[in-house]
């Protein structure tokens, strides 16, 4: 069980902090009780969201992905009365090579471009539409970032091939699993530029031949501190959908003031 101080207003001798726990594929927090903030500290309504389907308009879970890519958690949540605070402690940011890759794509054909995750994902039809919607074959992480595409693959006159996806969803098996195609397999692969090498070093072992652009990145988004949200509504809970977000989180928590 790993801890992180998540206020300022905390006491060198023993801090309060919030619980880590590991279920599954989420992280929950559970908070204990924090001493209010001063008068000075503020938060508005403005920068989070309250969503709930019953007349109690307790938040009970704070999500924390970008503004507006929460609903499907929510709704899942909703549906066993949980209500929530939408607090996006990350944003999105166009990456070095986005701009570059339309034409990679007008210039060259890939035999796969893999995809890792939905944000991969919606950054690539970008350009792909860009480009002029060529055909590709496409290889991705797992249902989760297949269903992106599912719009597209109505309208893209069959130049979208959505052709594979691993056993296990992870990066190292899809680099284990992913088909060869001919004698030298050519591999797209735009990505976060703070994603690891695991997956073109996994198939670049295998003799693919790997061209990385690092197409987005995920930077943190300023958030109101955790100690306002338990004065306001109480105990809570926030929910992670990946370590990244962890990370961010504990560096937006420990710098909020």
């Amino acid at each position: 069980m790993a801890q992180f101080c998540v206020s300022p207003f905390c006491s060198s001798p023993s801090p309060p902090c919030l619980q880590l726990h590991r279920q599954h594929q989420f992280f929950f927090i559970s908070q204990p009780k924090i001493a209010p903030p001063p008068p000075s500290a503020s938060a508005t309504d403005s920068t989070f969201t309250i969503a709930s389907t019953s007349s109690n308009l307790t938040p009970k879970v704070v999500v924390t992905r970008e503004r507006g890519k929460n609903s499907k958690l929510i709704t899942a949540l909703a549906k066993h009365e949980i209500n929530c605070l939408e607090l996006p402690l990350i944003e999105h940011l166009r990456g070095p090579d986005f701009d570059k890759l339309p034409t990679l794509l007008t210039d060259y054909a890939f035999d796969w471009v893999i995809i890792t995750s939905p944000e991969a994902g919606s950054v690539f039809l970008e350009a792909w539409r860009a480009a002029g919607m060529p055909r590709v074959r496409i290889g991705v992480v797992g249902s989760g970032t297949a269903s992106i595409f599912k719009d597209a693959l109505l309208s893209s006159n069959q130049s979208l091939d959505v052709a594979f996806s691993p056993s296990k969803a992870t990066g190292k098996v899809l680099a284990t699993e992913l088909p060869r195609i001919g004698n030298k397999t050519t591999i797209l692969y735009p990505a976060s530029a703070k994603a690891s090498n695991e997956i073109e070093e996994g198939l670049s072992s295998r003799g693919f031949e790997v061209t990385r652009m690092n197409t987005y990145t995920t930077v943190k988004y300023f958030s109101p501190c955790v100690p306002f949200f338990s004065r306001k509504y109480g105990p809570i809970q926030a929910v992670f959908a990946s370590t990244c977000y962890v990370r961010l989180a504990e560096l937006n928590y420990l710098n909020c003031n």
